[in-house]
């Protein structure tokens, strides 16, 4: 097993860094309602100047990056072109000769299109992909023409990502993170990395990969040193300069961020360019400001961060600090943490009448189907989440987030959980559960009265895992995690 070295560290004091903006950006994040910070990692000039986790969240543990994983294929595929087992100008047929494929349009597709998101089709096409062929996703993708010629129309496609992810992984004989393992990680210092599968044994590419905050910012740092880690060249110069400049435009994207064009799976910002993710997990690389950030969180509003991040945190770059101010940031970092569910501690009444199990209320879930039970213990206390031939046990923090699941937290056989909650009245149990590997927080409420429970998703899950199975699976290791047709980012 790799022992990941950490990041050279230092003060905002010594690297030019005004701590003001980076306490303007906690400021920014902690009071919207509609963002929940997890991480962030500030680095400039090599070194990490600013570090925090939002407890229960914390450092040694991986975060589900949903599309930031493109920004690691691209990676591999940038490897793989060095190393001569690719070219971007192959056609993507040839890759695949038991497909027969007669449209002309995509027998022309090259792996540049599938890389640049530029395949000719003019929406995302994954559920038609499973659609046409849940087995093989690639082929199905290669049975769906594109209404325009490759090359000329930017769309978010996952099974773009998805088929050039499978080309790499028939050409090395393994899965993505097995080939990145000793070419990547191991060389820059990543121990943990995790990816989602399907079908059994093909890492899916274009989302499910499972990372630290750490390995963010250090694949973010390898960009910004135009491929070069320590010193030792991990991919080349021309492969980062390709991968982050703009091969196709996306002036029709809503959101100002994203509308700056699109590389070889990675954004191009108003600022720098970024990989990201679904509901805010963030690789910023700024180059002008010889900086990166990285970031992790729940939000339906990615671009509210970004302009918190450009609001605050760009102009703190080149400015002054002092020991005192650098303290004090510290000091804020260490103990960031997210806010209790407000609620009593105690039931009124007899809390005996509370440790019962409760019913879905209408019959079913409308937001978690499999979930078909939840059992309370007042005497524990805690909380039982039923699903069909399997249940999780979890603590029930009362003022606090108590946290169950195993305690190294990385890739253990129960998936980590943090809840906290209370009665909000005489008949009503209202709790969370922060699946603390992902993105998502589950708000429950459970009615004395009439027996029943009500569960929604802050923010939904885009891969159709059961409870049990929200956590990073064992380092290096892949079980299959079917996904039906959904949009994945």
């Amino acid at each position: 097993m790799t022992t990941a070295l950490s990041l050279l560290r230092s003060t905002p004091a010594a690297e030019g860094v005004d701590p003001h903006g980076i306490h303007g950006f906690l400021d920014a994040v902690e009071s919207s309602p509609e963002i929940e910070p997890h991480s962030l990692m500030v680095v400039r000039h090599g070194r990490v100047v600013a570090s925090g986790w939002w407890a229960p969240y914390r450092a040694d543990r991986p975060h589900l990056l949903y599309s930031l994983s493109k920004s690691f294929t691209s990676t591999a595929l940038g490897i793989a072109v060095d190393e001569g087992l690719l070219r971007l100008d192959d056609r993507v047929v040839d890759f695949f000769p038991e497909c027969a494929v007669d449209d002309a349009r995509t027998r022309s597709m090259r792996v540049r299109d599938l890389a640049a998101m530029s395949s000719g089709h003019l929406t995302d096409t994954w559920n038609a992909a499973l659609t046409a062929d849940p087995d093989e996703p690639v082929r199905g993708f290669l049975r769906l023409p594109p209404e325009r010629d490759p090359g000329s129309v930017f769309a978010y496609n996952q099974p773009a990502t998805y088929t050039l992810a499978t080309i790499l992984q028939r050409l090395a004989g393994g899965t993505l993170t097995e080939f990145l393992r000793p070419r990547l990680l191991d060389p820059i210092g990543v121990d943990f990395a995790s990816w989602q599968q399907y079908p059994d044994g093909r890492d899916i590419g274009f989302s499910g990969l499972f990372a630290t905050t750490d390995t963010i910012a250090r694949l973010g740092e390898l960009y910004l040193r135009r491929g070069l880690w320590n010193g030792r060249r991990i991919i080349s110069e021309s492969w980062v300069a390709e991968a982050t400049r703009p091969h196709v435009s996306t002036a029709g994207e809503s959101n100002p961020d994203w509308r700056q064009g699109y590389g070889f799976q990675f954004w191009m910002s108003r600022h720098g360019y970024r990989g990201d993710g679904a509901y805010g997990q963030f690789c910023l690389v700024l180059p002008d400001q010889d900086a990166v950030i990285a970031y992790t969180g729940a939000t339906d509003d990615m671009q509210a961060v970004l302009d918190a991040a450009w609001q605050y945190l760009l102009p703190a770059f080149g400015g002054r600090s002092s020991g005192p101010a650098d303290e004090a940031l510290a000091h804020r970092l260490a103990e960031l943490r997210l806010p209790a569910v407000p609620a009593d501690p105690k039931p009124a009444g007899d809390p005996e009448s509370w440790s019962r199990a409760f019913a879905p209320a209408g019959g079913h879930c409308a937001e978690r189907p499999s979930l078909i039970g939840v059992e309370v213990s007042v005497v524990e206390p805690a909380v039982v989440l039923l699903e069909p031939g399997a249940e999780l046990r979890l603590r029930l923090g009362r003022g606090e987030w108590a946290v169950s699941g195993p305690a190294a937290g990385a890739g253990g056989a129960a998936v980590p959980v943090a809840v906290s909650g209370g009665w909000v009245d005489a008949s009503t149990l209202r709790f969370d559960a922060l699946f603390l590997e992902t993105p998502h927080r589950l708000r429950v409420a459970c009615d004395l009265t009439t027996g029943t429970f009500d569960a929604t998703w802050v923010t939904a899950p885009l891969h159709p895992l059961s409870l049990r199975e929200m956590h990073a699976p064992p380092r290096d290791a892949h079980p299959m995690n079917a996904l039906s047709p959904s949009t994945a980012t």
